[in-house]
C-alpha cells in the first residue's frame, strides 16, 4: 500500500562511468525511513602505472554502512568479479542475508573456499526464475543470456511501480548454456507497465547485433581441428558456454581436455556439480599434459587478461612447471581485451610468439563474442518491455552518453544521466536526481582494505617518478655533529651530468646545513630533520630537474 510520501529511488555506488566495481542500492519509502536493498557488489582491478601496488578497487560501501539497519538483502545478478568479487572483504562490515541462483551461489561457496581465512557467508539460494519478497520489495529473477550460466535480469516491483534491473545480458537465441534471454516474461512486463529500466550501456556504441555463441563454438572447433600440433586456448573461466564448445570441439577431434590454472579448475567442478557441463567427458589435470601426443591436446589456459601469476604468463615466460609450448603449437586467445590490460596482454603473445607459437586472437577470427547488447538489441528490449524512464549504467561516459541518445531515439519518455553518488528519485512525480549519498573507492592492498584517499598509493606513485633520498645523522646534546653522515638513494641516480656522487652532495648539503642552523635550533632533532631535508632535496633537484622524497634521521647521543 502506498503511503502518503512514500518514494521509490535509486542510487549506483559503483559501475556508473566505469565498466567495473558494479554496486546498485533501491530504497522505498519516507524521506527518512526507507527500506533499501542491494543488487551486486563487484571490483575493478588494480595493478598499472595509476594504481601500483594495488589488487582491487572496490566501492566505498559508508552509505550501507549508515543504512545497516534498513538494509534487507544483497541480490547477485550473477557471478562475475565485477558483480560479486568485493563480498568476500566487505560482507564482514555489513552481514546482510545474500541471494543467488545455483550457480552463482555454488561458484561463490568455491572461491570463498579457497580464500585462507575467508568468514562463513550464507547465501540463500534462488530457483531460476524464482522470486523472493523483502519488506517493500518483490524481486523475480528474469533469465537473460551473458557469458556466464543463469545471469539474471531483477524486476523489481513496489507498490509505486516495477523496475527492471537488466544486469549485463545480451539477445542470444543459441547460447550453448543456458536458456536465451526470456522474451515472454519481458514482453508480459511491458504489458504490465514497466515503470524504469537500469540498463547494461556496455555495448552501446555498436552497431547491430552481438554474434551467438553458437558462431564461436563453429569457429573454435575449426580451428582445433585444422591444427597439426598442441593448441592452448585462453578465456574468461567463468565462461562456461566457450568452455563447453572447446569440449565439444576438441572431442570431435579425438583431442584431450587439460584444465591449466586454479580458477579454470574451480569453475569446471562447480559447472559439472550444477549440470552445466552434463554429457561432457571428464577434463585431465594439467600433470597429464606431458604425456599426452602433441597432436591429441587443448589446454584450457587462465590468463587471458594477461594475469602474470596465471597459467598462460608463466606458459610465455617458458616457467610452468607443467605446461611447454613448441614451434608448431597454436595459442587462441577466445576473450577480448579489458581496456587496460592491453600491455600484459601483449607481452604474452610477444612471449608465444618468440618460441614460434602461433597466435590467434578475435582481430581476424571469430573466437569471441561479447556478451553485453549492441544498438539492435537494446531497441528490441525496449520495444518489448516500454519504459517510462531509462537510467544508463555500466558503461564509461561515451557508453553511458549513447545509451541515453538511442533511448530518445526510441521514444522512451524520461532518460536520466546520473553518476555514482546521485540519488535518483524514480517515483511518485517526474523522475530525476533529487540528492546525494556517499560514494568513493576502497583499494584491496595485500590483505588490507585501505582508503583512496589514504596517502599510500599516492606516495607510492611518487615513488616510481622520483625515487628516494634517505640521511641519517647523529648529533650530541649541544646539537654538534658526532659522525658523517650516512646517505642511501633509492631509484635516484648514482651521479649527476658532470659524475659528482649524489650521495656525497647530500652528504656535504647535510653537513653544511647543520653547521649554518643556529645553536638553538641545532639542539631540537625536528627543526635539524626538517632543514636538512629541504636542502637535501633542494639541492638534487638542481642537478637532476627532478625532486626526490628526502627521508631524515636524527639521532640524539
Amino acid at each position: 500500500m502506498i503511503q502518503k510520501a512514500d518514494e521509490l529511488v535509486y542510487a549506483p555506488l559503483g559501475g556508473v562511468g566505469e565498466i567495473g566495481m558494479n554496486l546498485s542500492v533501491y530504497g522505498y519509502g519516507r524521506e527518512r525511513k526507507k527500506a533499501w536493498i542491494a543488487v551486486d557488489l563487484g571490483v575493478s582491478f588494480g595493478g598499472g602505472e595509476d594504481l601500483p601496488g594495488v589488487d582491487l578497487v572496490m566501492p566505498d560501501i559508508r552509505f550501507l554502512l549508515e543504512e545497516r539497519k534498513n538494509l534487507l538483502g544483497l541480490i547477485l545478478t550473477h557471478g562475475h568479479e565485477d558483480h560479486f568479487g568485493a563480498i568476500i572483504d566487505l560482507w564482514p562490515r555489513l552481514k546482510l542475508p545474500i541471494y543467488a541462483t545455483p550457480f552463482t551461489a555454488a561458484l561463490f561457496e568455491a572461491k570463498r573456499e579457497a580464500e585462507p581465512g575467508a568468514p562463513e557467508i550464507p547465501v540463500t539460494v534462488v530457483p531460476v526464475g524464482g522470486r523472493i519478497k523483502l519488506g517493500p520489495f518483490d524481486v523475480e529473477f528474469v533469465s537473460m543470456s551473458h557469458s556466464f550460466p543463469e545471469s539474471n535480469a531483477l524486476i523489481i516491483t513496489t507498490p509505486l511501480g516495477k523496475v527492471l534491473h537488466t544486469g549485463d545480458w545480451k539477445l542470444d537465441p543459441t547460447p550453448v548454456v543456458g536458456p536465451p534471454t526470456d522474451e515472454a516474461r519481458l514482453r508480459r512486463l511491458g504489458e504490465e507497465g514497466c515503470l524504469a529500466l537500469v540498463g547494461d550501456s556496455t555495448n552501446s556504441v555498436r552497431e547491430g547485433r552481438s554474434p551467438s555463441e553458437t558462431e564461436v563454438g563453429k569457429t573454435l572447433a575449426k580451428l582445433i581441428a585444422e591444427s597439426p600440433q598442441r593448441v592452448a586456448i585462453t578465456t574468461f573461466a567463468s565462461h562456461v558456454a566457450r568452455l563447453r564448445s572447446i569440449a565439444e570441439a576438441a572431442r570431435a577431434c579425438g583431442r584431450e581436455v587439460v584444465v591449466v590454472g586454479r580458477a579454470m579448475e574451480r569453475v569446471v567442478q562447480v559447472a559439472r556439480e550444477t549440470g552445466h557441463l552434463d554429457g561432457v567427458p571428464d577434463f585431465r589435470s594439467a600433470q597429464t599434459y606431458g604425456y599426452l601426443p602433441r597432436d591429441k591436446v587443448v589446454a584450457l589456459c587462465t590468463g587471458s587478461q594477461g594475469e602474470p601469476r596465471a597459467a598462460l604468463a608463466r606458459i610465455a615466460s617458458d616457467s610452468h612447471p607443467e605446461i611447454g609450448l613448441a614451434k608448431g603449437d597454436r595459442v587462441i586467445f577466445s576473450s577480448r581485451t579489458i581496456p587496460g590490460n592491453e600491455k600484459a596482454v601483449n607481452k604474452i603473445v610477444n612471449g608465444l610468439i618468440a618460441q614460434g607459437v602461433e597466435v590467434l586472437t578475435e582481430r581476424n577470427h571469430l573466437v569471441h563474442v561479447s556478451g553485453h547488447p549492441r544498438r539492435d538489441e537494446l531497441a528490441e528490449l525496449y520495444g518489448w518491455v516500454k519504459p517510462q524512464i531509462l537510467i544508463p549504467v555500466h558503461g564509461e561516459p561515451l557508453h553511458l552518453a549513447e545509451h541515453a541518445a538511442l533511448a530518445r531515439k526510441l521514444g522512451v519518455p524520461n532518460v536520466v544521466g546520473c553518476r555514482n553518488g546521485d540519488l535518483v528519485r524514480i517515483a511518485p512525480g517526474a523522475p530525476g536526481i533529487v540528492d546525494e549519498v556517499p560514494q568513493g573507492r576502497l583499494y584491496k592492498d595485500g590483505n588490507l582494505i585501505i582508503e583512496a584517499e589514504a596517502r599510500t598509493v599516492a606516495d607510492r606513485r611518487r615513488l616510481g617518478f622520483v625515487g628516494v633520498v634517505a640521511v641519517a645523522l647523529a648529533i650530541d646534546e649541544t646539537g654538534l655533529l658526532v659522525s658523517e653522515p650516512e646517505v642511501t638513494l633509492i631509484g635516484v641516480p648514482d651521479h649527476d651530468g658532470r659524475g659528482r656522487s649524489f650521495a656525497d652532495q647530500a652528504a656535504a648539503t647535510a653537513v653544511e646545513t647543520v653547521e649554518h642552523l643556529p645553536r638553538a635550533r641545532r639542539r631540537d632533532p625536528d627543526s635539524v630533520a626538517e632543514a636538512v631535508r629541504r636542502a637535501v632535496r633542494g639541492g638534487i633537484a638542481a642537478s637532476w630537474g627532478k625532486k626526490p622524497l628526502c627521508l631524515v634521521h636524527v639521532l640524539t647521543v
